[in-house]
């Protein structure tokens, strides 16, 4: 099934997504910091949201690590 139609899998497509930008931001801070706007603003915004909120996405990592691994 597409990720797009199941929840879970969309979730964790998001997840990776904020975390993956967050941490090519800490790499190279230039290569998202100079498309803040258009289609290549939303891999900045996520990278902003790595950051600015990164103890409730690191949460949300362990909890869908968690249910993968064992509910699942």
């Amino acid at each position: 099934m597409s990720a797009i139609f199941n929840f879970q899998s969309l979730l964790t497509v998001i997840l990776l997504l904020i975390c993956t930008c967050a941490y090519i931001r800490s790499l190279a801070p230039s290569l998202l910091d100079k498309n803040k706007t258009g289609l290549l603003g939303i891999f900045w915004k996520c990278a902003r949201i790595g950051e600015r909120k990164s103890p409730y996405v690191a949460v949300c990592c362990v909890v869908m690590a968690f249910s993968i691994l064992f509910i699942q």
